[in-house]
């Protein structure tokens, strides 16, 4: 099968587009390489997915915001699956410049719904996200919960699902939304509370906590999310869905930072500093519906994953640790 990754030189991406290598798919990956964290981490991503299977694997650069490229790609390289991953992500980025995301996220997306409608292609999944529930009613959050963003960044990946709707509904295009609960591993962003937390750990530096500590978050393992979207190559059961894709469980932020200090072994005391604006409080995923559709069953602890990702980043710290700790 040909498969268009968009943003796949990211976090998540690129672990999708090693997914597709494996399962012996084509894989095109576009990607702009925005220096929102250091590209040489995307970079790496690039390589070592070109590595997998380099008869099968193309790199783009270029963004969804190019109307001409995007229709261009799909039809000329025949493409009948697409993984939407390209996003601009932050939710405190995007407080402080909305525009951006509403560009990226709202606009490219309808640029790649456009294409997949005129080439007819067999599935667009879509990368979503819990910032699109907010203001908590109750947890763990289903599908069925009210969706009130408090970012621009919820708003755009709200809208973006919405799309993804009415190009089902109304044009007969089959798109599935996946709404991604804090997503962690290997090659992961480097301004991410694992990530932070861990480099400074191995450095003698104490992990610093924005808030009290105590606000809880889902956190999904990227193996997990790999399987998610792989199952939707094998089934049109979730055609015109949303789902959620989490873990587990919960953990407090104060609890992760315990781990990590654990495991990294560090002597060091956890340190504490204002909250930062618009971020979520609590999450907490109901992945029923993805089980009952999917068979989506998450299967890595939050503790199983942390002690992965410590022995990834002692492996990796040569190439890894100096983008973290400039970042």
């Amino acid at each position: 099968m040909n498969v268009l990754v968009t943003g796949g030189a990211g976090f998540i991406g690129s672990h999708i587009s090693e997914g597709l290598l494996n399962a012996g798919h084509d894989i095109v990956v576009l990607d702009v390489l925005d220096p929102y964290y250091d590209i040489g981490i995307k970079e790496q991503n690039i390589e070592h997915c070109r590595e997998t299977a380099p008869d099968r694997y193309e790199f783009v650069e270029g963004s969804i915001t190019d109307e001409e490229l995007v229709r261009e790609l799909v039809s000329s390289r025949d493409i009948q699956f697409i993984y939407h991953q390209a996003a601009q992500a932050g939710v405190r980025t995007s407080v402080e410049n909305p525009k951006k995301p509403h560009e990226i996220n709202t606009t490219g997306l309808l640029n790649l719904l456009l294409a997949a409608d005129d080439h007819g292609i067999e599935r667009f999944v879509n990368a979503s996200s819990s910032s699109v529930y907010g203001e908590v009613e109750y947890l763990p959050y289903d599908e069925e919960h009210q969706n009130v963003p408090q970012s621009p960044y919820g708003v755009t990946k709200l809208t973006a699902e919405h799309y993804c709707r009415v190009w089902n509904e109304v044009y007969d295009v089959p798109t599935v939304s996946l709404r991604y609960f804090t997503v962690y591993g290997p090659r992961m962003r480097p301004n991410m509370a694992i990530t932070n937390f861990t480099s400074r750990c191995l450095n003698g530096n104490p992990p610093v906590i924005y808030g009290d500590g105590q606000q809880t978050r889902d956190f999904t393992y990227i193996d997990d999310i790999v399987e998610a979207n792989l199952e939707l190559l094998e089934t049109d059961a979730a055609d015109g869905e949303v789902m959620n894709i989490g873990s587990t469980g919960t953990i407090t932020i104060q609890e992760l930072a315990e781990y990590i200090i654990d495991e990294t072994g560090a002597n060091v005391t956890i340190e504490y500093t204002a909250a930062k604006e618009a971020d979520a409080r609590h999450t907490h995923a109901d992945v029923s519906k993805a089980s009952e559709l999917i068979g989506y069953e998450p299967s890595t602890s939050i503790r199983d994953g942390v002690s992965c990702f410590v022995d990834w980043y002692r492996a990796n710290r040569q190439w890894y640790e100096p983008l973290v700790l400039n970042s």
